[in-house]
């Protein structure tokens, strides 16, 4: 499906999507929108940063053991380009997996020197990755991390080499239960690890129209966090829940369903107030 392109950002932008809450859309959301920016002409990277691998599936990246992986980024310093495959089903779209030993990654990491900046060394130790001037038209425009829903040390990996975050919140009755840990630790890195890390999205999930419940908490999330949250829901869908079991995201697997449309939205808002920084 041919979607007009949008601007490319002047230099790479790294988001970071986490939300320790299991079950709100942060994977979903990572592989949709990521498909999305690629569909309207960007370029894209997403580090699968969970050892579940789900946005390695959604995506189509073989990620069983053994493959080059997000482990052998963090714990063997493996280069990026190493690790890193093309999605098969979406051009300008580029994957790091993840596979099942990245489970033990949190205990082997402990040990080691400057062990929440290896993610960081990492991103940005690759060509394609900084601004115009310095990576080209070959730059990548998004590096987008799915995290684990926990606060471990691949959270903070990510935290670490993320410039922006991205919290997606679904719109249900204990939306905001949790999420003061999650902003806690994110002034804490702010302190101590990356002063440049800001909250600059938050993306109401399962949204529901038909109930007064999801516009009661998309009313208090507004609240709180004014202009970080997007204008653009993302309504709950079956074909969006559908899609990872096909190997694919909604938007390759029903580019005009609600969802699709969506994430599309969502996406080109999110890069427009990218413009805006």
């Amino acid at each position: 499906m041919d979607r007009p392109a949008i601007t490319r950002p002047q230099r790479t932008r790294v988001m970071v999507v986490a939300n320790q809450k299991g079950g709100v859309g942060k994977t979903t959301s990572t592989v949709n929108l990521a498909a999305a920016l690629a569909q309207l002409g960007q370029r894209v990277l997403v580090i699968d940063l969970d050892p579940q691998g789900n946005a390695s599936t959604a995506l189509n990246i073989e990620h069983r053991r053994g493959v080059p992986s997000t482990y052998d980024l963090l714990v063997n310093e493996d280069k990026l380009a190493d690790v890193m495959q093309p999605c098969p089903d979406q051009a300008g779209l580029w994957v790091v997996p993840a596979t099942i030993d990245l489970a033990g990654a949190e205990i082997e990491l402990v040990s080691i020197v400057a062990r929440e900046s290896r993610l960081q060394k990492a991103i940005y130790a690759h060509e394609w990755v900084g601004t115009a001037a310095e990576a080209g038209d070959d730059r990548f425009d998004y590096v987008i991390i799915d995290c684990p829903p926990s606060l471990g040390l691949l959270t903070l990996n990510a935290l670490v080499a993320g410039a922006e975050m991205v919290i997606p919140i679904q719109a249900e009755y204990y939306a905001l239960e949790g999420l003061g840990m999650l902003l806690e630790t994110v002034e804490m890195v702010k302190k101590h690890l990356n002063q440049n890390l800001d909250v600059s999205t938050i993306l109401l999930t399962m949204y529901d129209a038909r109930t007064r419940l999801a516009s009661n908490v998309a009313e208090e999330v507004r609240e709180h966090f004014g202009d970080t949250v997007l204008k653009t829901y993302i309504p709950r869908s079956v074909r969006v829940s559908e899609a990872p079991s096909y190997s694919q995201t909604v938007m390759t697997y029903d580019p005009g369903s609600p969802g699709a449309l969506s994430y599309l939205e969502a996406a080109r808002e999110m890069a427009r107030k990218g413009e805006q920084r």
